[in-house]
């Protein structure tokens, strides 16, 4: 999603930083339930965005419309279960959340225009709300270190091929950043976003 106008702008900033926040508080509580107090000790088990912004991350999401927030960190090690499906757990929490709030965007966005509630920014502000919602999610599910989709994969895989997706953690930010230059990115989760958009439009009452 590109921000092509003043108003998307001043509307899509706090859209995305809802999307990345809720995205990583999502990590941080899982990994609490399952015992780990590493992101609450650390401050990252809240809403406030300041506790959870990537520079990066944040930039490109704005002008290339994927990005990542500053990862939760997480002991596994705490865990009171299997380690392996417990990281694959919070792997999936931050995705989930997203897919989670675009779909209750999506509600409100249908109620808004069906009663004429909120006027042309709040719907604005409500579509930005569910794409970046279903970028990030669909983006984060891409098994590649050091998105979420790496610690699901690693959770689905024996511990062999689970050890070699953890070995590519040390290339897997240079392997991403040179996916999301040539453009690769885009043709692989383009059609799988377009995907995701039509089921929470069918599905949120907004395709009437």
């Amino acid at each position: 999603m590109y921000l092509q106008s003043l108003p998307q702008l001043l509307l899509g900033i706090p859209a995305i930083l809802i999307a990345l926040t809720f995205h990583e508080y999502a990590h941080g509580k899982m990994a609490f339930i399952l015992g780990d107090p590493t992101a609450r000790n650390q401050g990252r088990l809240t809403l406030n965005p300041l506790a959870h912004l990537d520079i990066l991350g944040t930039l490109l999401l704005i002008v290339a419309g994927f990005g990542w927030a500053k990862p939760v960190q997480i002991n596994p090690f705490y865990f009171q279960m299997d380690r392996r499906k417990g990281m694959m757990l919070v792997g999936l929490a931050g995705p989930v959340m997203n897919l989670v709030l675009a779909y209750l965007a999506a509600v409100l966005l249908q109620i808004f225009l069906r009663y004429h509630i909120g006027g042309s920014l709040a719907s604005t502000f409500l579509n930005l709300l569910v794409g970046y919602n279903v970028v990030l999610g669909v983006f984060n599910l891409i098994p590649v270190p050091p998105l979420d989709g790496s610690r699901v994969l690693a959770g689905l895989l024996p511990p062999e091929g689970a050890a070699v997706v953890y070995q590519l953690e040390n290339y897997g930010t240079i392997i991403l950043l040179l996916l999301i230059a040539t453009g690769i990115i885009g043709r692989i989760i383009g059609p799988i976003i377009s995907l995701v958009l039509d089921l929470i439009i069918r599905f949120s009452g907004l395709a009437f």
